[in-house]
């Protein structure tokens, strides 16, 4: 284990403490995730610094995927008999960490395991990077996110640059042009898709961060885009650009769910977990970070056979020959909800669409921000293949206006104040499947209405 710096009797007697509340919590039927840990700091403000720390520790941080890949890390390590702590039931702030940690410590506040995965929330690393400092760094992406905390990808490349540990290796996507500048002088490895799929020259996204170079201010020449500023590009006029993908997938046969990944070491063919562009990304960042801490080809990709997606980011029944889906679109995150709209359009059959993607906690006090709707691509939503759009939730009114701005014929779409009423609205007669969208704290209504939908369904002996 890491050791820490010198413990008070203050860190003792809070460690007790909450190890106390943690099984009050548990007997209490709860997780006990970030609340241990966010009573520990405040009790004892250094109690990340004296807590001791794993011996190897994978950090992964970025907008978008990050959770997903955590997973994917953790699941391949633990099927190859690793015994790691992770952060999957608690927050990636420092509280959730702290709450990690504590579970796996002795009365002492030394370590029970050798090796931790870690998701971490990219505007918390100031936080927490000073005392829990990753030997493997992930980084998915930077893009804008939530308009309150993470709202320009800059401001987050930043935050990371301040606060990225020296000794830290990184795993950087070499196709974002912000992500993969990070830390410079750190050791580092790129993934990426090197393959045709989805390449374009341009790109319909309203969002396109990276136009200009940021070290001349020269416009950039892209080689291709997938979608917003994720693709290839080069400056002109002096050295900034991409750079060559040392993990990059070859091929993508969705037909078979597999995909070729080009490795410093070995070529290798791993099972693909979704039909997404972005779970292609998932894959290959998860066996770069794999690969780098140690794993063979063959352990990674016999592991990913026996992995799925958390049912509660996809899920899919068929009831009566119809689908019904439930995808999560990370609320107030307009480039997730533009991905998920996107994967939508291009999904055989006539489909309905079910938007609940209302912010879950902001609500309560009716403060949304809902500039990110305007910065989201619902455009991609007018097509033919889609019949209906049924909004739920308290901002539906603000929805209904930016889905008619999008060219969206108003006779498409459906409103409704609450988000279970949505169900009631969706005409099987017109649709073969119904893609529920939700954000990340509205699983609940989600699988809800994919209940009612199945009951309805049901009785109706279609």
């Amino acid at each position: 284990m890491k050791n820490s710096k010198k413990k008070t009797m203050r860190f003792y007697l809070t460690l007790a403490g909450i190890k106390v509340l943690i099984k009050v919590l548990q007997l209490c039927g709860r997780n006990a995730t970030h609340v241990p840990g966010r009573k520990a700091i405040n009790i004892c403000p250094d109690f990340l610094d004296q807590i001791d720390k794993p011996e190897f520790i994978i950090g992964i941080t970025g907008t978008n995927g990050k959770t997903t890949v955590s997973n994917l890390i953790a699941d391949v390590m633990q099927d190859n008999g690793y015994d790691i702590i992770d952060n999957r039931f608690g927050g990636n702030i420092d509280s959730g960490i702290a709450s990690s940690l504590i579970k796996n410590s002795t009365m002492g506040g030394h370590m029970k395991k050798k090796y931790a995965v870690l998701e971490i929330d990219e505007r918390m690393t100031t936080k927490i990077f000073p005392y829990v400092k990753p030997d493997i760094l992930v980084c998915t992406n930077l893009f804008r996110d939530s308009y309150k905390r993470n709202a320009h990808s800059e401001f987050i490349a930043g935050i990371l640059n301040q606060t990225i540990p020296s000794t830290a290796k990184l795993i950087l996507n070499g196709e974002d042009l912000v992500s993969n500048h990070l830390a410079p002088d750190n050791d580092r490895v790129y993934f990426g898709i090197a393959c045709e799929d989805e390449k374009t020259t341009s790109t319909n996204n309203i969002i396109k961060d990276v136009v200009a170079c940021p070290k001349c201010g020269a416009k950039l020449n892209y080689e291709y885009i997938r979608y917003n500023h994720i693709g290839r590009a080069f400056c002109p006029n002096c050295d900034f650009g991409s750079p060559e993908m040392d993990y990059a997938v070859e091929a993508i046969d969705y037909e078979k769910r597999k995909v070729h990944i080009r490795t410093p070491k070995d070529n290798m063919e791993v099972k693909l977990l979704g039909d997404n562009i972005t779970d292609v990304y998932n894959t290959v960042t998860a066996v770069a970070a794999l690969e780098e801490f140690g794993l063979s080809a063959e352990a990674i990709s016999r592991s990913f056979e026996k992995m799925k997606i958390a049912g509660t980011r996809f899920n899919c029944v068929e009831v009566k020959g119809k689908k019904l889906i439930t995808d999560v679109a990370k609320g107030q995150n307009p480039i997730a909800v533009s991905r998920v709209c996107d994967f939508v359009r291009h999904e055989p059959g006539q489909k309905a669409v079910v938007l609940i993607v209302d912010d879950f906690y902001d609500r309560q006090e009716s403060s949304e921000n809902i500039a990110w709707f305007f910065d989201t691509d619902f455009e991609f939503l007018n097509d033919p293949g889609i019949e209906q759009i049924i909004v739920g939730g308290f901002r539906c009114p603000d929805m209904h206006l930016r889905l008619l701005m999008a060219g969206i014929p108003e006779e498409k779409i459906v409103c409704c104040d609450k988000e279970p009423d949505t169900a009631a609205y969706v005409d099987f007669d017109k649709v073969d499947n119904v893609y529920i969208l939700h954000d990340i704290y509205t699983t609940q209504y989600a699988k809800a209405i994919q209940k009612s939908l199945s009951e309805q369904l049901e009785k109706e002996g279609r």
